[in-house]
């Protein structure tokens, strides 16, 4: 008889809470009890789960020690407010928040890094690392074995969706003021996001770097065990809905075999790789998806040694719940 665990989802109403309960429904994951969690004013909405509304309950008065297993997809301040109980009560937590140091939560690519749960001890703490670190490291992954990379430059163009439903909803109504010929008032962006583009995602540092920027280099050598490898982070807020694109420049020791890397992309499971005589987009390809596109695969100009690749990933799916969903799945066959 196959197991069931106990099971809560802190953030149930987002947008990321949401696509964790489509794809526990998906994948038939062996729920007993569900217990959808949240703040505020979202507490005692419903929301539907394998055919059933289901009422969201209020996080603060949740009693942990009700679930085995804990998805924290809320934002930082909430995961470092009840994380703690849900430890003390001997939870195995996923945060999909980075609210915690890397020491408490290791940073987990399902399909990258998955050996180190072996590493840790109960009750599990794990970080689903931020949608554009899941999609590169799942990428770098499969070509591991045939390329040393000594530097990544990265230039994530990262969807609305990044700031939850409040981007979405603030991208869908400055279109429809500029459309409409009426004058725009900037709101959750520090100005207009609508048929442009912003050359940061959040605040720089003195030296200018923003917090995701510098995130992404940090998970990108931890997930990777590479603390050596060189990581230069851009990220830049597109007018775009849901997914994520990104340009990856490798630099490599060696030159690069360009067939056998190919060769690779086109076999792998865990992505989906786009011949070259066509490319991948997040609308056309990769929205909905549980695993990255990977296009215009070719080697520098002058440098045989440099790859460069391009990566469209659903965010939210893939970059965050999906990933969140696959480390659960490990946790409950081989840990808990």
């Amino acid at each position: 008889m196959t197991r069931t665990f106990d099971v809560a989802v802190v953030g149930a109403t987002g947008s990321v809470g949401e696509a964790l309960l489509q794809l526990l429904e998906e994948r038939e994951f062996p729920v007993a009890t569900l217990h959808l969690l949240a703040s505020g004013e979202s507490a005692g909405t419903s929301l539907s789960f394998r055919g059933k509304s289901r009422r969201v309950g209020a996080l603060e008065s949740f009693d942990f020690a009700s679930a085995r297993l804990v998805f924290f997809a809320a934002a930082e301040s909430v995961t470092r407010a009840h994380v703690g109980a849900a430890r003390a009560a001997g939870c195995a937590v996923i945060d999909l928040t980075a609210a915690l140091p890397s020491q408490q939560a290791p940073r987990l690519v399902a399909d990258a890094n998955p050996e180190q749960l072996s590493a840790l001890s109960s009750p599990y703490c794990v970080t689903s690392p931020s949608a554009p670190s899941v999609a590169v490291a799942t990428v770098l992954a499969v070509l591991r074995p045939y390329i040393e990379v000594q530097r990544a430059t990265i230039t994530a163009c990262m969807a609305v969706s990044s700031r939850g439903r409040k981007g979405v909803t603030e991208l869908a109504r400055q279109t429809t003021e500029l459309l409409n010929a009426r004058a725009l008032e900037p709101r959750l962006f520090d100005r207009q996001i609508a048929f442009n583009l912003l050359a940061q995602v959040d605040t720089p540092d003195a030296s200018g770097h923003g917090v995701l920027e510098k995130r992404l280099a940090g998970e990108l050598k931890e997930v990777l065990a590479a603390p050596q490898l060189r990581v230069s982070a851009t990220c830049v807020q597109v007018p775009v809905f849901y997914g994520d694109s990104i340009s990856l420049s490798l630099q490599c020791r060696d030159a690069v075999d360009l067939e056998r890397v190919c060769a690779a992309l086109r076999t792998a499971s865990t992505l989906e790789y786009v011949e070259a005589d066509d490319y991948p987009t997040v609308v056309g390809d990769a929205v909905g998806q549980d695993v990255p596109y990977v296009g215009r695969v070719r080697g520098g100009q002058d440098d045989l040694a440099e790859l460069n690749l391009w990566i469209a990933s659903d965010n939210v799916r893939k970059g965050a719940a999906s990933n969140a969903v696959q480390l659960g799945e490990l946790l409950i066959k081989h840990y808990l």
